[in-house]
């Protein structure tokens, strides 16, 4: 396909992310796009999830993990926070979900850690992070997971769930996660200047090994590399490129030009149909599904990658 035909077959996709291609791709006016996204939560994915929503709040009945999760099972992602977690990324309104949903899960929701409260977190960053930004876009009251993530952060600049267990390094996995729902958490409720600094050293652990390379060795993560959607907790140089490029427009700075060799290789990722391939989705109970199986065009990861290409090579094109 050349370049008309891929955004034409972006356009011709859920309204969930077809308003985001409108946005983001085709320039078209507020008035255009912002009609697909109240879309959302009447047709395809965002209906349906939201559909699933229980009368008690949850989804599944459980806040990360079904109710009747078999532990012997992978992760399902049909759970409370991963549901949360869609409806918010597809641009659902919050007043689409059930009324006072926020005080459904505060009544309703306890993390199977612990049996903590739900909109307190837990002591997993990845798992507060979702929480995080979730909370801001329901009006909860999630201060304390500010607080957590300021205080948890590690001293090499990042965070790590596996802290609990005594690991002194950051992750990857969970500095990415950490500082996306750090951003969002920042963009609906303006954050705290505590928190900001806390994501800026987060990026900064990611840039230093220019989101590819383990920083004592020098060795490139395989992983990096997997393009895979939905993204759920799993990092890949795409979704971290996409998370570079939100900051970046947030914080009204340039790409930072460690991001070079990341975003070449998602430029040579690119198939010869001219789109990007799903490779690697991950296992696991779903709703529905969303994207195509391993090996066809990804309509979800050609825009993400799309999307990045065009805020790179436009920055560098105007610098």
């Amino acid at each position: 396909m050349g370049d008309d035909e891929v955004l034409a077959w972006l356009r011709d996709s859920d309204p969930s992310l077809r308003w985001k291609v409108e946005r983001d791709l085709l320039d078209e006016t507020e008035a255009t796009w912002e009609a697909t996204r109240a879309r959302v939560a009447h047709d395809g994915f965002g209906a349906q999830l939201l559909a699933a929503q229980g009368e008690d709040g949850l989804w599944a009945g459980g806040a990360h993990f079904p109710a009747d999760f078999p532990e012997d099972e992978p992760q399902p992602w049909t759970a409370t926070s991963w549901s949360l977690m869609s409806l918010r990324e597809w641009g659902v309104d919050a007043d689409a979900l059930r009324p006072d949903t926020a005080g459904l899960l505060t009544r309703n929701a306890r993390w199977e850690y612990d049996d903590l409260p739900f909109w307190e977190g837990e002591v997993d960053a990845c798992i507060n992070a979702f929480t995080l930004a979730s909370g801001a876009w329901l009006g909860a009251d999630v201060s304390g997971i500010r607080d957590w993530f300021v205080t948890h952060r590690l001293p090499d600049g990042g965070w790590n769930c596996e802290w609990v267990e005594g690991s002194t390094r950051s992750s990857f996995h969970s500095t990415l996660n950490s500082v996306i729902g750090i951003l969002d958490d920042e963009w609906r409720s303006g954050g705290t200047p505590e928190l900001h600094a806390a994501r800026k050293a987060g990026e900064e652990y990611l840039l230093e090994r220019r989101l590819l390379y383990r920083l004592s060795t020098g060795e490139r993560h395989v992983w990096a590399h997997h393009l895979g959607y939905p993204f759920r907790h799993r990092y890949s140089a795409l979704r971290a490129l996409d998370h570079f490029r939100a900051a970046a427009l947030h914080d009204g700075e340039a790409p930072d030009p460690r991001l070079s060799e990341a975003v070449d290789r998602v430029r040579a990722s690119r198939d010869s149909d001219g789109t990007w391939h799903q490779a690697y989705p991950m296992d696991g109970a779903v709703w529905f599904p969303v994207d195509v199986p391993a090996g066809e065009p990804s309509r979800w990861l050609t825009f993400f990658a799309l999307r990045v290409l065009r805020w790179w090579d436009g920055a560098r094109a105007s610098g």
